[in-house]
């Protein structure tokens, strides 16, 4: 599985319109709206590198109100962080 990391700018008044937009889309597993440089990071988890490069650039890219994105490729997970592990009550 490949991951790919896409950091986007978008239009401040845009934020929440292209976040949802982009989560729509399948292949992106996860989108978070953050602080700093960027407004945005989306997370596409996918088999193929075609597939990754046409989520990002005829996928994302369409999406109007983005003003700039960067992608990064990961190439190893050093670290396996269980975020349903810290949700489990216990029941």
């Amino acid at each position: 599985m490949i991951t790919t990391i896409v950091l986007i700018k978008t239009k401040h008044t845009k934020i929440n319109d292209v976040g949802q937009k982009i989560a729509a889309i399948d292949g992106v597993t996860e989108v978070y709206s953050v602080s700093g440089k960027y407004n945005l990071i989306a997370i596409i988890r996918h088999k193929k590198m075609d597939d990754i490069s046409e989520i990002v650039t005829e996928k994302i890219n369409a999406v109007e109100g983005i003003k700039k994105t960067e992608s990064i490729i990961a190439f190893r997970m050093l670290s396996k962080y269980d975020l349903a592990g810290m949700f489990d009550l216990g029941s």
